[in-house]
């Protein structure tokens, strides 16, 4: 039986680990090949969690090709377009064509509003949405090539609510929600669907650091994960503290096939009930 995007290639930034890593390995389950890209190298950056690395990305790899997929992978900022063009010129130069958009992206930093300096800002907006704009524009005219495609582009519960501690982050996050519904208009008339998925906490590395511990476990000079877990929980509707990546790649998958063919424009919350507490 034919996997549910099978044959159809997806272009994936974020792709060395977490989320990306999981979006990538779970559309190439159900039939995808993939272009991965990410900045996967030392970076200067204000997160307080290590970036992805080379190896994080070759992993990725190696786990696709273990699929029996195709993989083209390349190292690229979404803050330059020029390179992140010709990374997605060469993948479709190599797989042929391109049918999925994952602009996944993204970096996460805690900043209450009175603290959070320039560079965290600017940082924060420049990867979070100048980077998903990039993603959209230099992909748009091969969907528009391929006769429509599906754009799932990752935002957060922060895109849907203000959440205090990162202005920064929620002011990115609804930027792409405004990015979402005005591509969803213009380009459908190419049959080109634009979504975006707005994951509560997520089980990876931008949750499971000291840093974000700290802030939900003010208290403790020593946060931990586990000290941590109950304050995540209190957030979400449904009993758990984070969801895990699949869970978001599962929606992504989703938008991308053709069972979702009539859906664009849609805010997907993947968030055990938080939007709603």
């Amino acid at each position: 039986m034919p996997g549910r995007v099978q044959g159809k290639v997806a272009f994936i930034t974020g792709a060395a680990r977490s989320q990306g890593r999981s979006h990538a390995i779970r559309l190439a389950q159900e039939g995808a090949d993939i272009i991965a890209i990410d900045i996967a190298g030392p970076v200067k950056s204000v997160t307080g969690y290590p970036p992805a690395t080379e190896e994080d990305l070759a992993e990725t790899v190696k786990e696709v090709e273990a699929l029996d997929r195709r993989i083209v992978a390349h190292k690229a900022d979404v803050r330059d377009s020029r390179a992140l063009k010709q990374a997605l010129d060469d993948g479709i130069a190599q797989l042929g064509k391109l049918d999925i958009v994952v602009a996944n992206a993204g970096v996460f930093q805690i900043s209450p509003a009175l603290q959070l300096d320039d560079a965290g800002w600017q940082e924060t907006i420049d990867i979070n949405l100048t980077g998903v704009w990039h993603t959209a524009r230099v992909a748009l005219p091969h969907l528009i090539a391929n006769n429509g495609g599906s754009i799932i582009m990752t935002s957060s519960l922060a895109g849907l609510k203000g959440l205090a501690n990162c202005v920064h982050y929620n002011a990115a996050k609804h930027g792409v929600v405004g990015i979402m519904r005005t591509l969803a208009n213009e380009f459908a008339q190419y049959s080109i669907r634009v979504n975006s998925v707005h994951p509560t906490s997520v089980n990876t590395i931008m949750v499971q650091n000291k840093q974000t511990w700290g802030l939900f476990d003010p208290g403790n000079p020593h946060p931990t994960r586990e000290s941590a877990a109950a304050a995540f929980q209190s957030i979400n509707a449904l009993p758990i503290p984070w969801v895990e990546p699949v869970d978001i790649s599962n929606a992504v998958l989703f938008l991308a096939s053709d069972e979702a063919r009539y859906i664009t424009g849609v805010t997907l919350p993947v968030d055990a009930g938080a939007f709603i507490k």
